[in-house]
């Protein structure tokens, strides 16, 4: 078995690896002349930047407003159907955004059933009314606040469930409504976690590249595709991606800042069982319209279009080509889960047993990558892999008269490299949440029992860590299924995933194939969101007499 020390090799080089794409993107963009970053300053990046401020701030809005009234009526108030809502709020995280923007496009462009009824009804001309345009700006922040929301309903909701009543119940005492205790006792004692989880939907928001491709919104996402793809420079694309990382790197420190003001929230030492509200009436209907429309419009809407989408489509579902993309992304999507959870676990093991600030500073470094979208993330790739690759040709021309070709550039080896970079701070978060229930006194023993720092990882940790590693391999799986940006932009030749197709076939205008892909991607999108909504109701709210958690409640993501 490896020793400590070949274990902390391991660990540091696969920090490395996390920090190189950024490192190149730097490196890369300030390599490049003043004359590009100006050509870029004066005509494409004003554009990039409004339309990438005026997202965020109109998802920021949406997300937190969604998921923090979701959360709080499911979880402190009583009407019809509350159990299945909290469940059903969180199904939407199973729609990648670049999907549901398919599927409302075909359901409210022109020639879709929405308008063709209107007009069939009315009477009118294609002239004689207006409709919004879904493919707009507004239409992609619609489309990504209903797909993310989420990420704020999950924390708010488990956050409200930790909560000691105790404020809350001093609150009503004094004479404050359900509504006025609400805002000024549970919200701002729930204040990081919703943050955290706001910070969370618009890093995902500015890395998104499928919803406003589809919609022809132009922000950084783009620019950089568009920049190597189309115009073959990869200087812009470069100096482009430093600008998108600078904005994630902000959102990275601040989800950071949030996490450690947590710290300083504590649910409170008493854990009364409390009541909920129950609504009644026009109340009680208030409350179930309110959970029931991010669940239409998120998952149930998108859901129906696009079966009847695949339906009317007249494809075989289970024909050759769609059976070669299930392989191609599952084959991927494993071997990629397999290899960004052994490098999780590797780092964080090495963390705890000989923790220190280089070991800390390895965990963030590789921890950092889910701050950096997928785009940046291959150019950041490409970047280097491409001089190795044209230096060993080089060099094997000139010795041995033979061209090597690109052995790394376009393999699968460099892609899956691009999602461990991507989604290792998911499976970090999952260990460290498995981890943390394992005393040290264990290690100890497992010490002067003479294991080695291998064998104890391999004993005595793997085994406890099991539940946990399984979620993170699910996490990991599914979201290396939905990645578009570093697919489309680093997959080898001809080999294409259920993403990418369902890309290629929407950009054709091919809607009603596209719904054949983007359904099997949802599918395997399912199970792991059910599983996460069950163990944060597991958790539920303490008994009485138990000490809350350290962090005041709030879950690591």
């Amino acid at each position: 078995m490896f020793g400590e020390r070949a274990l902390k090799t391991a660990a540091w080089v696969i920090s490395l690896i996390c920090l190189a794409p950024i490192l190149a993107v730097a490196i890369a963009a300030a390599s490049g002349t003043l004359v590009t970053w100006n050509s870029l300053a004066g005509t494409v990046l004003p554009g990039y930047a409004v339309t990438t401020l005026l997202l965020v701030i109109l998802v920021g809005i949406g997300t937190a407003v969604i998921g923090t009234g979701a959360a709080w009526l499911v979880s402190v108030c009583a009407f019809p159907f509350r159990r299945t809502f909290e469940i059903a709020l969180a199904l939407p995280l199973a729609f990648p955004a670049y999907v549901l923007a398919y599927a409302y496009t075909d359901l409210l462009d022109h020639p879709g059933p929405v308008q063709t009824w209107l007009r069939t009804v009315t009477g009118w001309g294609p002239r004689d009314y207006w409709f919004p345009e879904i493919r707009s700006l507004g239409g992609a922040a619609a489309m990504l606040t209903f797909v993310l929301y989420p990420y704020v309903y999950l924390l708010a909701r488990a956050a409200f469930l930790r909560q000691s009543p105790t404020a809350y119940f001093a609150a009503r005492t004094l004479g404050h409504p359900p509504w006025s205790a609400f805002l000024r006792v549970s919200l701002p004692m729930a204040r990081p976690a919703i943050a955290g989880g706001v910070i969370l939907a618009l890093m995902e928001t500015i890395a998104d590249f499928g919803t406003v491709a589809h919609f022809g919104v132009q922000t950084f996402a783009t620019g950089i595709y568009r920049a190597w793809f189309s115009m073959g420079d990869r200087l812009a694309a470069s100096q482009l991606a430093l600008c998108l990382l600078a904005v994630a790197l902000l959102f990275a420190t601040l989800e950071r800042a949030q996490r450690g003001l947590a710290k300083r929230y504590p649910a409170g030492s008493r854990f009364e069982a409390s009541e909920r509200h129950v609504l009644t009436g026009g109340r009680a209907a208030l409350a179930f319209a309110a959970c029931a429309l991010p669940v239409l419009v998120g998952f149930a809407i998108p859901l129906v279009v696009l079966i009847d989408m695949a339906v009317s489509s007249g494809h075989d579902w289970l024909s050759r080509r769609y059976v070669a993309y299930i392989e191609n992304s599952l084959t991927l999507a494993a071997i990629a889960a397999a290899l960004t959870v052994a490098a999780a676990v590797l780092i964080g093991f090495c963390a705890r047993i000989a923790p220190s600030r280089a070991a800390r500073f390895a965990a963030a470094s590789a921890g950092i990558g889910y701050a950096v979208p997928g785009g940046v993330i291959a150019v950041g790739l490409l970047v280097p892999f491409a001089h190795l690759d044209n230096a060993i040709d080089d060099f094997a021309e000139a010795v041995f008269g033979v061209s090597t070709g690109l052995l790394f550039t376009g393999s699968i080896g460099i892609l899956v490299i691009a999602y461990m970079v991507r989604f290792i701070a998911a499976a970090l978060g999952a260990f460290d949440t498995g981890i943390s229930v394992i005393r040290p006194n264990i290690d100890a023993a497992a010490r002067t029992l003479g294991r080695t720092a291998g064998r104890m990882l391999w004993q005595i940790h793997l085994p406890l860590l099991r539940p946990s590693l399984l979620t993170a391999l699910l996490i990991v799986f599914v979201d290396v299924m939905k990645e578009l940006p570093a697919t489309l932009i680093m997959r080898p030749f001809n080999f294409d995933t259920l993403a990418v197709q369902a890309y290629r076939l929407a950009s054709d205008e091919r809607l009603n194939q596209a719904a054949i892909p983007s359904l099997m991607i949802v599918a395997f999108g399912l199970m792991p969101v059910i599983l996460l909504c069950y163990s944060i109701g597991r958790s539920g709210r303490p008994r009485a007499g138990q000490l809350p958690s350290e962090d005041g409640g709030v879950p690591a993501v």
